[in-house]
């Protein structure tokens, strides 16, 4: 199916919709990925990235542990 195929599909189906939640939804995908603004991490996050392409990776009980504790600061 080409490109034009599946657009033309796409719509056709979003406009036999009857569930407002999936329209919500599939706008919030669209809004999210033709969204051009540069995305502001934390020197935490910057510093997590560089330690995870050196392959300096975190053990499920210590991501475990460290959701929890980020959890409890909310």
């Amino acid at each position: 199916m080409s490109t034009a195929e599946l657009k033309l599909d796409i719509i056709n189906r979003i406009a036999n919709l009857k569930e407002s939640y999936i329209i919500e939804e599939i706008k919030k995908l669209l809004d999210f990925e033709l969204d051009e603004s540069v995305y502001q991490i934390s020197d935490a996050q910057r510093k997590r990235l560089t330690e995870a392409k050196t392959d300096k990776v975190l053990t499920e009980s210590q991501a475990n542990k460290e959701i929890e504790e980020w959890l409890n600061e909310k």
